[in-house]
């Protein structure tokens, strides 16, 4: 099978207080690392970065999510050495017997060792439960990131430990209240079993750290290939050994070796490399999701491209109606032209009317000036004004107060109004109401009102 020829990677891992996203970019010797992100838990991830659109068709890129190892069932078998599609027939027929779980509700993949011993190769077996990789799958979807394989990144550290001779090397991790760690069993050049530990945080944990590893020891005994004491070693770096190295002291009587293990960003680097060397499909990502994302990815191309061609189509509509209305244009011009006499009329006539209109308004200025000042002239002293309204350039409203004796200022203010007249002698008012007055709480204060009607004449 052509493989496929990566142009990009990225490698997103999920933590309790981060994410963490390496982006490589293809080179001559494999990946490099491009950039390297550290992200909030909530939130999309840089779309830019790990979506994918028609640009893959030309420069593929590889999304590669991390698992991690506690989240996995790790399996050693030693099958004769054959094609890479034999052995995963010869794994398929034998994962009754190497699955804690029933084959129907687990999800897996092998990962081959390059050393060959005795016409043997070894094999590692990676199961999931599928429940896991599904609730992580449905996770990393809801932050916009859809993954092309699943990776274990303790393979690759696994691989690129120094292996010097037969004994035990312990990879720790730490997770909250627990020590957890790995423990890769090798004798006689060949990998001969991995096993978990869970070392609970507990003031005896080197007890049942030495009960744990007493009893993997004995299982080797027992299967026949642990054929002498195991040398310890402690595939670490200098923080966590600190914490792990009591815990040997309490049973061995002293310390264990250690080894510095890979950076994130080499032990990132060659996952993406292993990754990029694999076959899509032969992994531990279900076959639904991986057909799934192919669907949608093909999906949004069409989408794209069929809205790409209705652009096209609208834009190619526009510039025709465009040209016509060019044309349209051109026409009408001639029988405006045509017109243009009888129009010349009209527009005089809307040009009087526009006249008037003003002229009306003016007007109506005035007279509204007209009123402000004759109330000012005639309105006594004892009396105030608290609303002054103008309303369809006839009808006055006035509103105001009174002190206690004031009524009988009130009746005179609105006597003088209909009295009052134009500077021309001519009465101001059509009609003044007679005003309205009740007294306030206390008596304290009149409030009053009242309104009048302009004459045409003054109005207009």
């Amino acid at each position: 099978m052509k493989k496929t020829r990566w142009q990009s990677c990225n490698v997103l891992q999920l933590g309790a207080d981060s994410r963490q996203l390496w982006e490589f970019a293809a080179s001559k010797t494999g990946f490099t690392l491009d950039r390297e992100q550290s992200l909030p838990v909530s939130g999309p991830l840089p779309l830019k970065a790990v979506a994918k659109d028609w640009k893959v068709l030309f420069q593929p890129k590889l999304n590669v999510a991390l698992l991690p190892i506690d989240k996995a069932f790790l399996r050693v078998a030693h099958l004769p050495v054959s094609t890479f599609e034999e052995t995963l027939a010869m794994v398929e027929l034998q994962m009754e017997k190497l699955s804690p779980l029933p084959v129907t509700q687990v999800v897996w993949n092998i990962q081959v060792l390059p050393h060959h011993v005795d016409n043997l190769q070894t094999v590692i077996v990676i199961i999931a439960a599928r429940d896991l990789v599904e609730e992580l799958l449905g996770q990393l979807e809801g932050q916009g990131y859809q993954a092309d394989r699943l990776e274990i990144p303790f393979i690759d550290q696994l691989q690129a430990t120094p292996i010097t001779g037969d004994g035990a090397w312990i990879y720790p991790g730490s997770d909250t209240g627990k020590f957890t760690a790995v423990v890769a069993w090798w004798y006689g050049g060949v990998l001969r079993n991995l096993g978990l530990l869970h070392v609970a945080a507990v003031q005896n944990r080197g007890e049942l750290l030495e009960e744990q590893l007493k009893q993997m020891t004995w299982a080797g005994e027992m299967e026949g290939w642990l054929t002498s004491p195991p040398r310890w070693h402690l595939v670490a770096d200098e923080a966590t050994a600190r914490l792990w190295q009591p815990m040997f002291f309490s049973w061995l009587g002293q310390a264990v070796e250690v080894e510095a293990p890979l950076t994130a960003v080499d032990l990132a680097t060659l996952t993406a490399n292993r990754s990029a060397r694999a076959d899509l499909k032969a992994g531990i990502l279900p076959t639904e999701y991986f057909d799934r994302y192919h669907q949608q990815f093909v999906n949004r191309l069409w989408i794209r491209g069929l809205g790409a061609v209705l652009s096209v189509y609208v834009f190619g509509v526009l510039v025709y109606f465009s040209m016509l209305s060019v044309q349209t244009y051109q026409t009408q011009k001639v029988d405006t032209e045509m017109r243009g006499m009888s129009l010349n009329y009209t527009n005089t006539l809307k040009l009087k009317a526009q006249r008037n209109i003003l002229q009306e308004r003016a007007a109506l200025k005035f007279a509204s000036l007209d009123c402000w000042k004759k109330t000012a002239e005639l309105l006594p002293e004892s009396l105030t004004i608290a609303q002054f309204d103008f309303r369809n350039g006839k009808t006055l409203s006035l509103h105001g107060t009174a002190p206690a004796d004031g009524s009988k200022l009130i009746l005179d203010f609105n006597e003088a109004l209909r009295k009052a007249t134009t500077e021309d002698g001519q009465p101001m008012f059509e009609q003044i109401e007679s005003p309205l007055s009740s007294l306030g709480p206390g008596g304290g204060s009149w409030t009053w009102s009242f309104s009048g009607e302009l004459k045409r004449g003054v109005a207009q």
